[in-house]
């Protein structure tokens, strides 16, 4: 395999509830095998307790949601000393600590209380639930109960809302998130059809001084979210493969550049760093 040219800068680890066969040590083993320079693990923080319409109490995925996603489950003391020890473990390897906040405008004192614990150097941010009737769902089991289109634009909508009520996180994940559970009966999904919501959260999120990940974990990066970033002003991209397991570090990462650099980024001055926006 060509020696990878840049970071990842969305890894998940057993530190993240969802991430089954998530392994911080792991993960930098297969880093230095691939020659992967430097990695961020930005494990999930999210306080929402999950509505999951027509789902029994006593299946898994219930238990799972209900133990780890509410109140956060991001150890604040077992996280950190992980890291510490794959740090010292690989030396020679940049790792920077993250975490992926999930909906944190709408829990400002959790966030508090985890940004004060724990110091990280990669913050992400991104919806992962909408509300519905009163408490919020998990986005991509609306889809069992909702029009894909109406679920699409009320994403949208609370990531525009997202950008200018929280301020502490510095990139946007995956802003496309919805279509990773895209009905494949349902109406085709046109980037065109959500212009105008994609080219105010792109303003927004220029205006602001943040940065805009060009996410590799599904569905596969397209050019005219890119290009709208550039053409809002946006000042640079990030890279993130969002694994949640090591052998999926860094996949498509290839197509992300390729597709970054035709938008008009270029490399920065550091593995880990954002490619900013060429001209």
């Amino acid at each position: 395999m060509p020696e990878p040219i840049l970071g990842d800068n969305h890894v998940h680890t057993e530190w993240s509830w969802d991430a089954i066969g998530g392994s911080m040590v792991g993960t930098r083993e297969e880093a230095v095998r691939i020659g992967l320079p430097a990695v961020a693990f930005t494990d999930h923080a999210d306080f929402t307790a999950w509505t999951l319409p027509d789902v029994q109490e006593s299946s898994p995925e219930v238990r799972t949601i209900g133990r780890h996603a509410t109140g956060g489950f991001l150890d604040e003391h077992g996280y950190p000393e992980t890291l510490h020890r794959c740090r010292s473990m690989f030396p020679e390897l940049t790792i920077l600590s993250g975490v992926e906040l999930g909906e944190p405008h709408l829990f400002p004192a959790k966030v508090h209380e985890l940004l004060r614990a724990v110091e990280f150097q990669r913050i992400l941010g991104s919806p992962h639930a909408l509300p519905v009737g009163g408490a919020p769902a998990f986005v991509l089991d609306l889809f069992k109960s909702t029009d894909p289109v109406r679920v699409m634009r009320d994403y949208l909508a609370e990531t525009l809302t997202m950008i200018r009520l929280e301020n502490r996180f510095e990139v946007l994940a995956h802003g496309d998130y919805p279509l990773r559970g895209w009905p494949a009966c349902g109406p085709s999904y046109a980037d065109e059809d959500y212009e105008e919501e994609y080219r105010s959260i792109f303003r927004e999120l220029a205006s602001s001084e943040r940065v805009l990940e060009i996410n590799t974990g599904g569905p596969s990066p397209r050019p005219k979210p890119i290009r709208r970033w550039h053409e809002s002003g946006g000042s640079a991209v990030f890279f993130g493969s969002d694994a949640h397991r090591p052998a999926a570090i860094t996949r498509e990462v290839r197509e992300a550049v390729a597709l970054a650099e035709a938008c008009g980024f270029s490399p920065g001055n550091h593995p880990a760093g954002p490619w900013p926006r060429r001209h």
